[in-house]
């Protein structure tokens, strides 16, 4: 191997049309998926903690959809905030519910716009977990299909993808089986395989209005040290049928991202959660760093581990500097 001075790794930095050249991780719009959060109020709120980011009336759907086309954005995750929540969630399988109002929205105003349902019952249940309670503790197989039912309401409302993000065993087989039984076979399923119980959800669990009224989550989300679970996780998701699988949170789990995609090379998604956003934008409004680049570098940090789709609050605006970079080069 050649050594310095025949070797000078600075010769392909020297500027930006020879970095660009030999760029090996790049961000598209194609990549980003824009989480979006429909209420049935008629107003526009912003969420605490989450600069940019707000609740949205199923009003503003037509002009998120058209936005995010002529930003040429991979698509788009509905979150659902109703307004009656009960112990079995059944708002969130309702043909009516929130969700499957906000996705018709999104279809009709932009037919080709992949639009992904998030499919779990937290913000739905007046306890704020994620299943059916029986015992003091979330009941695993009577959840199923209540899931299930979920799936299938927000398909027939129009979503390309369903995204189960409860973390019950056996919640991919159940929705595969009800949706192709219900002639929706067609219809993808982006599982939420590694899923960490995180505290970078925080400002998430207040803009869906999904935290647990009585203890945690722990007893169904992964724990942050574990990685060898985290590849059983993904392989059973694999094997009952998931299209797509998902990290999350994204950045601090770039081992399970590099791990899960040389092993499985199925798609992969990485969700850039609310924590890590908020605290990329709030240490920008601080001068503590420069929150575009820090955003960008993120973002980079997810593809170089092996991501091919990104989860992001900042799809939007990445995108329009993304089309921007590509205008001026």
């Amino acid at each position: 191997m050649s050594r310095f001075p025949a070797t000078r790794m600075r010769r392909l930095r020297r500027s930006p049309a020879l970095r660009r050249l030999v760029q090996q991780a790049r961000l598209h719009p194609s990549q980003l998926v824009w989480p979006l959060f429909f209420t049935q109020s008629g107003t526009r709120q912003p969420v605490d903690g989450m600069p940019g980011v707000h609740q949205h009336p199923v009003s503003d759907a037509a002009d998120i959809a058209q936005r995010a086309v002529g930003l040429g954005l991979g698509g788009v995750l509905v979150f659902g905030i109703p307004d009656r929540k009960d112990e079995v969630g059944s708002a969130a399988y309702d043909e009516d519910g929130i969700s499957q109002e906000a996705v018709r929205a999104l279809r009709a105003a932009a037919s080709h716009l992949v639009v992904i349902a998030d499919t779990c019952l937290c913000a739905y249940t007046d306890h704020g977990h994620c299943g059916v309670i029986k015992d003091g503790r979330v009941h695993n197989d009577a959840t199923l299909d209540l899931l299930a039912r979920t799936a299938v309401s927000q398909a027939r409302a129009g979503a390309d993808i369903v995204a189960p993000s409860d973390m019950m065993d056996g919640r991919v087989a159940a929705i595969r089986a009800a949706l192709d039984s219900a002639d929706l076979s067609d219809t993808v399923v982006m599982a939420y395989s590694a899923k960490y119980a995180s505290a970078f959800y925080g400002p998430f669990r207040s803009a869906a209005d999904s935290a647990p009224q009585f203890g945690d989550r722990r007893g169904y989300q992964m724990d942050p040290a574990n990685s060898d679970e985290a590849l059983r996780e993904i392989a059973l998701d694999v094997e009952e049928g998931a299209d797509i699988i998902m990290v999350k949170p994204g950045l601090p789990s770039l081992d399970i991202i590099q791990r899960a995609k040389q092993r499985f090379g199925v798609p992969l998604a990485a969700y850039q959660v609310s924590g890590e956003y908020s605290a990329i934008i709030l240490a920008g409004e601080h001068g503590v760093m420069d929150s575009t680049r820090a955003m960008d570098e993120s973002l980079v940090a997810l593809r170089r581990a092996g991501a091919d789709v990104i989860i992001t609050y900042a799809a939007a605006e990445v995108a329009e500097r993304l089309i921007g970079s590509a205008s001026e080069s």
